[in-house]
């Protein structure tokens, strides 16, 4: 089954159709919100190296890098995205990359996680990087599935051999919420390409007992994957970070404190620049910002699953659905972690957290989600 219908990729006078403008709004009012909550979680904390404005500076030339990417992204045909030789070599450079980091000496080490190459005196995540690939790689595996995606054994399970992959070289760092999401989106894009929903029930069931097994093989990670349940009774500990997240959601009540004016980022709430700045969202804007942000993202999701829905060919479907559903899984785990809904773990939110190179890409992948929307269907 196919959500798309064909048409012909140019109109009857042979202009080029526009990209989707809603997507490129969207992108830059998320964009626009995140520097600012940014500016806000950080200013503090860089006056004292003698710039308030460092991080906002840094973030900005992640998003020219980004933009530039972005641009040229949305200008290649969205069929050339399902050349072997590009996805081969995204994913070579991913695998390469990701098994760099595990290296001694070469993999930098923050917090006990070996996360982070630096090149140049700059720091990238290749997880990041393997996202993107991974996506390209699912929407150009299962479009020329055809039916024996319906079938788990000789159609399913030998696709997700690479998130799989993917997914144990990043588990190795520690972070179980990026590999873990790597999975969830291979697994959603499978769904949305028609697989048959017992088998999805099953692989879901199985992805949640092996996360579910690792959280707790190592005593830390049980402790925190319990702590969020009752955090002020961790609060020395494990319950530290979600406390003062949850204490910046009341502090800031229905219209917060004012930008700038919330107090959890003067050295309380550890990371508010990145994994917990929703939590900054909330004490500065309130009740009103927070349910804004998610409106922002919600609304993204919607306009892009529509290109998705639009797209005349199914490979062109599933990319931009990918894009689209890498987007919005990381956005939900991040937002969840920080409200408390689920266990504290390290995953930046879309477009708002620090860190120029995986805005870069993210943006990267909104550019094929824009060169999608170029052959999509206006009148459907």
């Amino acid at each position: 089954m196919t959500l798309a219908r064909v048409f012909a990729p140019r109109g009857s006078s042979g202009a080029r159709r526009p990209v989707e403008r809603a997507v490129v709004a969207l992108m830059a009012m998320l964009l626009l919100a995140g520097l600012v909550v940014l500016f806000s979680a950080t200013y503090y904390a860089a006056q004292d190296r003698g710039d308030a404005l460092s991080a906002v500076k840094k973030q900005l030339a992640g998003i020219a890098l980004g933009a530039i990417a972005c641009f040229a992204c949305a200008q290649v045909p969205h069929r050339v995205y399902r050349d072997p030789r590009l996805i081969i070599a995204l994913l070579v450079c991913s695998v390469g990359l990701l098994a760099l980091v595990l290296v001694p000496g070469v993999g930098v080490v923050v917090n006990g996680s070996r996360r982070w190459l630096s090149l140049a005196g700059v720091s990238f995540q290749p997880s990041e990087l393997a996202k993107f690939a991974m996506v390209l790689y699912m929407a150009a595996a299962l479009s020329g599935r055809g039916e024996r995606v319906r079938r788990l054994f000789t159609g399913i399970l030998p696709l997700l051999a690479v998130p799989g992959l993917l997914f144990l070289l990043i588990l190795q760092q520690p972070n179980l919420s990026t590999g873990g999401s790597v999975v969830i989106v291979a697994i959603l894009m499978v769904a949305m390409a028609g697989a048959r929903w017992p088998h999805m029930g099953l692989l879901g069931l199985s992805g949640a007992l092996v996360g579910a097994a690792y959280a707790w093989s190592a005593p830390y990670r049980r402790e925190r994957l319990l702590s969020f349940r009752d955090p002020f009774a961790k609060m020395s500990d494990e319950g530290y970070q979600l406390s003062q997240s949850l204490i910046a959601f009341g502090s800031g009540g229905i219209f917060g404190q004012g930008l700038g004016a919330g107090r959890q980022k003067f050295a309380y709430l550890p990371y508010p620049e990145s994994d917990f700045i929703f939590a900054i969202v909330g004490e500065d804007f309130g009740w009103v910002g927070s349910v804004a942000v998610i409106l922002l993202f919600c609304t993204f999701l919607f306009v892009g699953l529509r290109v998705a829905v639009r797209c005349p060919d199914h490979h062109g479907c599933l990319l931009a659905a990918g894009v689209t559903s890498m987007i919005g899984v990381q956005a939900f785990i991040n937002i969840g972690v920080v409200v408390g809904i689920l266990p504290t773990t390290g995953l930046p939110l879309p477009f708002f957290s620090a860190g120029g190179t995986s805005i870069s890409i993210m943006m990267a992948a909104v550019g094929v989600l824009l060169s999608v929307s170029r052959s999509a269907d206006r009148f459907g």
